[in-house]
């Protein structure tokens, strides 16, 4: 029996040897860690090769590695029509060059509503997400693209407006359940039942098999009335992972989990025990 998540890191583990370098040795160093995904993190800007992608794909195939991207945080759905074209290129280099690289999900930060109600951006925001979609489908590009849950409620990004973008085919959410307990500025979001139920909305936007192909970001989370203010280690923050993984567990919910703390390889591994002891569920071999 194999574990119902994979579990990794977003962007290179921080212990990564320098040879071999670059994100052939970022999964090499994952599966040494006991690690089965990982998150490429192009957060600055899409430069690499085909010839590149093609050996990353090799060798996370050879590894057993699930891949994603992380594409560069300058892309806003909401960008006026001079910024637009921008952003969208760097949506579509992701995908493109990571369908290359061998990854099947593309997280991407969604934009700013600019002081505008979410009902209204998200008006624009589908036209062009859809517009996306056609043009990687056309090209035979097949990825899932998923706007990720932000921590900061003036940010496009709420767990309702990621569902709403997940109504178009090839679009479902990032999880980032830190961000979605820093939103609200209140410290809520933190307990059994209110990720309980946050799955179940999940779940009745989507499917019930979408719970089964979750993508998740994890880590400890800093925050004020305004909500994010920087990533903690597990340990220094008062994320409840116990009452988020229990809530996964009874809804049989599956798919990868990949953490960005400060020590993001160590809170991996403490998240992929934890797992292992509330799920009950051992590693396969």
């Amino acid at each position: 029996m194999s574990l119902s998540f994979r579990f990794g890191t977003v962007g290179s583990p921080l212990g990564k040897p320098k040879k071999p370098g670059g994100s052939v040795g970022a999964v090499l160093y994952t599966r040494e860690l006991g690690l089965d995904a990982l998150e490429l993190g192009w957060v600055r800007a899409v430069r690499v090769s085909e010839k590149t992608c093609e050996a990353i794909r090799s060798v996370a195939a050879e590894q057993d590695v699930a891949l994603s991207v992380h594409a560069p945080y300058f892309i806003n759905l909401n960008a006026d029509e001079t910024e637009w074209p921008k952003s969208r290129k760097r949506l579509m280099d992701a995908a493109h060059y990571g369908f290359l690289a061998g990854a099947t999900d593309i997280v991407f930060h969604p934009g700013s509503y600019f002081g505008h109600p979410a009902k209204e951006v998200l008006l624009l925001v589908m036209e062009r997400l859809q517009e996306c979609v056609d043009d990687l489908h056309a090209a035979g590009t097949q990825v899932t693209l998923r706007p990720e849950t932000m921590g900061k409620g003036s940010m496009l990004g709420s767990l309702e407006d990621t569902l709403e973008m997940a109504r178009l085919e090839g679009v479902e959410p990032c999880l980032d359940f830190a961000h979605l307990h820093a939103r609200p500025g209140d410290g809520s979001m933190n307990t059994y039942e209110e990720w309980r139920a946050a799955l179940e909305q999940y779940a009745t936007a989507l499917g019930d098999e979408s719970l089964k192909r979750l993508h998740i970001h994890l880590s400890g989370i800093e925050y004020g009335t305004k909500g994010e203010r920087e990533h903690l280690t597990l340990a220094d923050a008062d994320l409840d992972v116990e009452a988020i993984f229990q809530a996964l567990h009874d809804l049989k919910c599956a798919g990868r989990i990949l953490c960005e703390s400060p020590i993001m390889e160590e809170d991996a591994l403490h998240l992929k025990t934890l797992w292992m002891k509330i799920s009950g569920e051992k590693e396969a071999g």
